[in-house]
């Protein structure tokens, strides 16, 4: 049996489907992901938390979930929304279907929905805060409930799906990764050692630090310069996460103190974090960069690269400071992609350069950073 479910945005709009998933009610900022694979990887990125996600593809769950593209150990978003769910599996991997992956997981979604209007209403007026719910059907209610909804800008989200503990990480690439390739297995005992902050870190990240030849340990994003150098790395990972880098102090204090003693190669809010450790600014993004295909620009060569990307907020270039140089630029709206420090060696990118799912074109800058550990 069907089960209504309806969206309220904070100005007003109201969005009826059909209940996908779990039942219940949920509140976050409502965005759209524009890719049109990489579903399961989107539930179980942590840097969604928080949020509502609007996949613009108009079928979702056609070639079923598996154990193996899982990014970390549970989805973590607040809710999804999709114009239609696929009840058939045709994927020779798939172990399960999206909406008992879904109800497993307690994700609260809706199915049934005008997607291309409700991602239009982001388009043109933002990022906005919302309601899902198959309990409360009143639509003033909801509307009333999503206007009084915490939304992501000033909440530290980074404590909510960071690790307790240090975890060594030893698991290679998948194979479908490398496209039938080799994956390492092992990591020599004297190879570099990283050690990687975890701010909500995707475990293919985790997965190419291992393959590009390095000992990876994860710690909490919350741990101490201190902490890190207790462990005697040779460089520093950076991790991306969810919500706003500016008030997470642990953070920017642990990274300045890092700046000078170890390579940091930083991603996403990872990158974020490395320009505010430096003395720069962050903005939201009037509706956030979400998908696979945003070109960036690598100045130095001149190189473009297909991207995939998963952030609503960026580093403010007037804000920058003399000693981080701009390596990457967003073609579609001339944001900051990638910076390097002038004096020691750090830099990091915007996007994810491991990209899953996603395209492949920026996987040097793994063997980049191994490269700087010696």
């Amino acid at each position: 049996m069907t089960q209504t479910a309806k969206l309220a945005l904070e100005d007003g709009s109201v969005y009826t489907g059909i209940a996908l998933g779990a039942r219940g009610e949920v509140d976050g900022e409502v965005c759209f992901n524009t890719s049109m694979t990489g579903y399961q990887e989107i539930l179980t990125d942590p840097s969604y938390r928080g949020q509502i996600v609007t996949m613009t593809y108009p079928e979702i769950g056609n070639y079923g979930i598996n154990r193996e593209d899982v990014e970390s150990w549970k989805p973590h978003l607040a809710g999804f929304v999709v114009r239609q769910s696929s009840r058939r599996v045709s994927n020779f991997r798939a172990d399960g279907n999206l909406h008992d992956y879904l109800l497993s997981a307690g994700v609260v979604a809706i199915e049934g929905i005008d997607t291309r209007a409700l991602v239009r209403r982001i388009r043109i007026h933002g990022a906005l805060k919302g309601v899902l719910s198959t309990e409360d059907l009143d639509d003033q209610s909801l509307v009333a409930k999503a206007k009084a909804s915490p939304g992501l800008v000033g909440r530290d989200l980074v404590q909510e799906v960071i690790p307790e503990k240090a975890i060594a990480w030893d698991e290679p690439l998948s194979r479908w990764t490398r496209l039938g390739g080799t994956s390492r297995e092992e990591v020599a005992a004297d190879a570099p050692h990283v050690v990687a902050l975890d701010y909500g870190l995707k475990w293919n990240i985790a997965r190419h630090l291992f393959d590009s030849g390095c000992r990876v340990t994860i710690l909490p994003g919350t741990a101490t310069a201190e902490d890190v150098l207790g462990r005697s790395p040779q460089g520093v990972f950076l991790s991306n996460g969810p919500g706003d880098p500016e008030p997470l102090e642990y953070a920017h204090r642990a990274i300045r103190d890092l700046l000078g003693k170890v390579p940091i190669f930083g991603i996403c809010l990872g990158h974020q974090l490395l320009s505010l450790a430096c003395g720069a600014k962050t903005y939201k993004l009037k509706f956030g960069h979400r998908g696979a295909n945003q070109p960036v620009a690598d100045l130095a060569s001149g190189r473009v690269e297909i991207t995939s990307q998963n952030h609503g907020f960026a580093v403010d270039e007037d804000s920058l400071p003399g000693e981080l140089e701009v390596t990457h630029r967003n073609l579609n709206d001339d944001t900051i992609e990638g910076v390097r420090h002038r004096k020691y060696p750090a830099f990091s990118v915007q996007y994810h350069p491991e990209a899953s799912a996603g395209p492949h074109d920026s996987h040097y800058l793994f063997d980049a950073f191994r490269e700087m550990l010696g």
